[in-house]
């Protein structure tokens, strides 16, 4: 059973930093894809950051520069780095993975980031 299990959710001001982690479990096969979308109220989940096998990242157009997304393939895990956070940032945040030749998409639960202004 492939789990994901995010943390470092919370609620900070503008201006501040979080550090989202992620951890997969559960699963004998590679990795391909593993990154981070999140939902805020009424809106639809978005991309935030992903990072391929290779390494290369993508980033959504309005985190650039402020937030970095790291792997650790050893560890399968994943993390995200956010400063210069704004309340617009505010949303609940998922970790998502593809993984194995089959590139099955697995969902973790969320972690509510709540910016104050």
């Amino acid at each position: 059973q492939v789990q994901l299990v995010e943390s470092g959710g919370g609620l900070v001001q503008a201006g501040g930093s979080l550090r989202l982690s992620c951890v997969v479990s559960g699963s004998r096969f590679t990795i391909n894809v593993i990154g981070w979308y999140r939902q805020a109220p009424g809106k639809q989940r978005e991309l935030v950051a992903t990072i391929l096998s290779g390494g290369s990242t993508v980033y959504a157009d309005s985190v650039k520069g402020r937030f970095t997304i790291s792997r650790d393939n050893a560890k399968n895990t994943v993390s995200l780095q956010m400063n210069s956070l704004k309340p617009e940032d505010t949303a609940v945040y998922f970790c998502r993975a593809v993984i194995g030749l089959a590139r099955t998409t697995y969902w973790g639960q969320g972690t509510q980031v709540t910016v104050s202004s």
